[in-house]
């Protein structure tokens, strides 16, 4: 069985820097519990009191894994941080971000955020050199080009490094007295830059919402292909990567980022209900209400409601104390995998014409769970509307995709996909109306879009593809 959340994308990794702070670990703690929703299989710290590095890493939830305790072990004036959701390599402690190492210039942890696509060709060409490693983390594969580079100083080594491997990276680094950011030279993946004045402390974040939860002021976006050094000296900004055409993650406006954030320079929530908007004008119905999918779907459902002029209510409500896993009862429950984190309010529902409206249909398996659990509600019809294109392509940029043959509209009709999940309609956005945010329709082109149009920006060798098909085992899906 499913559970609500497996049938979706999920998010990639979250990252934090924190240089020139006392509180720098707590700092840090804050800003992975604001970016928790990136990544939920595990967090790690790493901070520099200037002569040795300190770690701490776990399984869970931030929440579960740092205790006073462990942040007062973790003194220091700058640290960074990593939440994980695999997208290379199984859920395990030594997967487990930041990863630390010892190499001839001294230690070094790096938080990394993205996927490499040819990870598995430079471990190979490592291996046979004589590399061992010690996760099977793509963000290893980095560590080792650096520690190999024939370069002197630990950012020539690293510029070296970034110009061997291929895909998205949102990355940190920290040495004993240095922090280092870097962003892919397409800007795959968010990261910004933000300053604490009365500290002197600048902040590296995926995402604005970390931020705000610090009390950090938002600076700038780092830009595509941008290396930033932080030491006592300040801060300094390079651009030794050959530049690449922009390709931003048009998911993290659909569904990944949270709703509070800015990201490539948008709030997420003012796209979204501009999506729902024009998902209205493409396909509006008649109907009675309209309701989310929450949370994600709230804002595109908003903006469907206020553009139809159909009354908005929360028809559907989500328990938000559920973990990722949960103890399935021994005697059958109908619908026991969606009702634990969604539930129906007969009261609004019955009776009723319903528009709903979700973020995405990956492989229809919730779809179809909602639908019917509509219907025992008592709705009269249900309507569901995709605030996102049909989804055809898995990622291989840092998103956690099923594989292509798992991706329900990459093999059946739209029709064929409304009579699987039970709907009396289903429309999807279409891919010019997934930019109608932009005022200029020529920056779409900026975007990566891939997984609507499996046009890939980078490419994507065959090692890519069958780690992206090892993800899952499509036998074991319902």
């Amino acid at each position: 069985m499913i559970a609500p959340d497996e049938d979706r994308f999920h998010e990639e990794c979250g990252v934090v820097g924190i240089f020139g702070h006392p509180e720098a670990s707590n700092l840090a703690y804050l800003a992975l519990y604001a970016l928790q929703h990136r990544g939920q299989e595990s967090a790690g710290i790493v901070s520099s009191r200037g002569d040795a590095l300190i770690t701490h890493r776990g399984l869970g939830l931030v929440a579960d894994i740092f205790h006073p305790d462990i942040i007062e072990r973790l003194k220091g004036s700058s640290a960074i941080g990593h939440n994980r959701y695999a997208t290379h390599g199984e859920t395990a402690l030594k997967n487990t971000q930041p990863l630390v190492v010892e190499y001839a210039g001294g230690p070094l942890a790096v938080a990394h955020n993205g996927n490499l696509v040819n990870a598995d060709e430079l471990r190979r060409e490592l291996e046979e050199q004589g590399s061992i490693f010690q996760s099977n983390s793509d963000t290893e594969v980095v560590i080792h080009l650096i520690a190999q580079s024939a370069k002197g100083p630990l950012l020539d080594r690293l510029i070296d490094a970034l110009g061997r491997v291929r895909g998205a990276y949102s990355t940190v680094f920290m040495a004993r007295d240095q922090l280092i950011a870097v962003r892919d030279p397409h800007g795959f993946r968010p990261l910004v830059l933000g300053y604490i004045s009365d500290k002197d402390t600048h902040v590296v974040v995926s995402e604005t919402c970390a931020l705000d939860l610090i009390g950090a002021e938002y600076v700038r976006e780092v830009a595509p292909g941008e290396v930033l050094v932080i030491d006592k000296s300040g801060l300094r900004s390079l651009h030794p990567l050959p530049p690449a055409e922009p390709r931003r993650c048009i998911f993290e406006y659909v569904y990944f980022a949270r709703p509070d954030s800015q990201v490539f320079g948008r709030t997420v929530y003012s796209v979204r209900r501009e999506l729902g908007r024009q998902l209205a004008r493409e396909s509006m119905i008649e109907a009675d209400l309209v309701t989310p999918v929450p949370d994600s779907g709230v804002p595109a459902a908003l903006g469907y409601a206020e553009e139809a002029g159909i009354p908005y209510e929360l028809g559907i409500i989500r328990n938000h104390y559920v973990g990722r896993t949960f103890i399935e009862p021994t005697d059958s429950i109908r619908h026991f995998g969606v009702r634990v984190k969604l539930n129906a309010v007969s009261e609004i529902l019955r009776g009723k014409r319903i528009v709903v409206v979700d973020d995405s249909l990956v492989r229809g398996t919730t779809s179809k769970k909602i639908v019917t659990m509509m219907r025992n509600a008592g709705a009269a019809e249900v309507h569901m509307r995709i605030c996102a294109p049909p989804t055809i392509g898995p990622c291989y940029y840092g998103v956690d995709t099923p594989s292509r043959n798992e991706l329900v509209a990459a093999s059946k009709t739209i029709e064929e996909i409304r009579q699987e999940i039970g709907a009396d309609t289903l429309a999807y956005l279409s891919h010019e109306g997934l930019y109608a945010f932009e005022e200029k329709p020529e920056n779409s082109c900026t975007y990566c879009d891939a997984c609507f149009t499996e046009r890939y920006p980078v490419p994507v060798d065959a090692d890519a593809e069958t780690r992206q098909l090892g993800l899952f085992d499509a036998a074991a899906l319902p």
